[in-house]
């Protein structure tokens, strides 16, 4: 569903595990990770289609997960104009600018091998692994980057009560820690599990 401003109604999900580090998948073919996400179909609720979402990308159900919460608001980010697509009609006129998107956060309460990427016949992900909490906000392409902020920061003490935002500029790459405080956090990057071979 496409509004009348040109942004693509979505759903985002964060998945958090007991230790509080958050699935990060890492797009089928390609060298890019990111959050599991999706568009809402019309006459679709957001939650419903979070659920499906989460089925076709990670496999995982409904059972598998505990609904921590979710943003108050639509948060939106624009397509850079090389990504926007045209329409086949009116060459001049976009059919979708960008995305607002409305996020999750949910628990996992199953184990790991529960996560199936080839769930549907055409995967999203190729690998994932468990990160640190706030990594994601710097890892994500650029033009996603404030939106996962934004997501990240308002959901933040649901999964880690104690939790501060982070200052991205003083975020270290490689360990996943905030180098502007002395948080003792642990790596990011704490598993990675490949997926089986793509059903075609």
């Amino acid at each position: 569903m496409i509004d009348e401003e040109g942004f693509r109604a979505n759903v985002g999900i964060i998945i958090a595990n007991c230790e509080g580090k958050v699935f990060w998948g890492k797009r089928i073919r390609q060298s890019s990770w990111q959050f599991p996400q999706g568009g809402i179909d019309e006459g679709e609720e957001p939650l419903q289609a979070m659920y499906r979402e989460l089925q076709e990308e990670t496999g995982l159900l409904k059972e598998h997960v505990q609904v921590m919460g979710a943003t108050r608001d639509w948060l939106r980010y624009r397509l850079p104009r090389n990504m926007i697509r045209r329409s086949s009609s009116l060459e001049s006129e976009p059919i979708c600018i960008g995305q607002k998107q409305r996020w999750y956060l949910l628990k996992l309460v199953c184990e790991d091998s529960s996560v199936d990427l080839c769930a549907c016949d055409v995967p999203e992900f190729d690998s994932w692994r468990w990160v640190n909490y706030w990594l994601p906000a710097k890892e994500v392409v650029y033009f996603k980057r404030r939106v996962y902020e934004r997501a990240l920061q308002e959901l933040a003490h649901l999964i880690l009560p104690e939790a501060k935002p982070l200052a991205l500029e003083g975020f270290d790459r490689e360990s996943g820690e905030n180098q502007m405080s002395n948080t003792g956090k642990e790596p990011g990057a704490v598993k990675e599990s490949n997926t089986k071979q793509a059903r075609k």
